[in-house]
């Protein structure tokens, strides 16, 4: 009875773990705006993200939150005064949802302190790592060019909890560069190497109050 117990147990974490896509969350449009909880180990923080400032980026946001894709990962680049990064560690995951492009759009929006944007390295590149402005990083990533595309079109801002952000574990800095394949291919060696990085529990979209 017992091992009957534990070989189920194994098989529901398995399955929970496997990558799951559907292509029809690519074609949701998002809320014209719409709040999201981060629940981290250093606390929560919350965002309110605008679809008028970058409308294709935000509708892939959207159903990312939606969809658990930020779940269970780290804040692996947090650089002092400068941002705090943080995208998807599962190599399937990223493939299933990265072959589906989002055009480039112009930036409309500053990137000031607590505004947060998608990192990218080169043209139709937004897809699976956000960062959030630890200062006024404007006009430098508004205009900053990446492999020829121009700038970082801002998605959204932080509206609380700024104070948990500041507090991520910093330490490391840009060093995990040195190791962020690993990131993909064997997690566990990179932790062992990065222990102190902090993590992003769950980001959970927040549900409207009704009138």
């Amino acid at each position: 009875m017992k091992k009957s117990f534990l070989f189920l147990c194994v098989i529901m974490l398995l399955s929970c773990n496997r990558a799951v896509f559907k292509e029809r969350w690519i074609n949701q449009k998002a809320p014209e705006h719409f709040s999201v909880v981060f629940e981290t180990s250093r606390g929560n923080f919350e965002a309110e993200f605008t679809r008028e400032w970058s409308p294709l980026a935000v509708d892939r946001v959207y159903a990312q939150f939606k969809h658990g894709f930020y779940n269970d990962i780290l804040f692996y680049r947090v650089r002092p005064k400068y941002v705090a990064q943080f995208g998807a560690d599962d190599s399937a995951k990223l493939k299933l949802w990265s072959k589906y492009k989002v055009p480039d759009e112009p930036v409309l929006k500053p990137n000031q302190r607590g505004v947060i944007s998608f990192a990218r390295s080169g043209k139709e590149t937004r897809s699976h790592d956000l960062f959030i402005n630890l200062q006024n990083n404007s006009p430098r990533l508004d205009t900053l060019m990446a492999s020829g595309v121009k700038g970082y079109p801002p998605l959204g801002i932080v509206t609380k909890g700024m104070e948990v952000v500041d507090s991520l574990y910093s330490g490391y800095g840009d060093t995990v560069f040195k190791k962020i394949d690993t990131l993909l291919t064997h997690k566990k060696a990179f932790l062992e190497t990065y222990p102190k990085l902090d993590v992003l529990i769950k980001a959970s979209l927040l549900k409207r109050k009704r009138n």
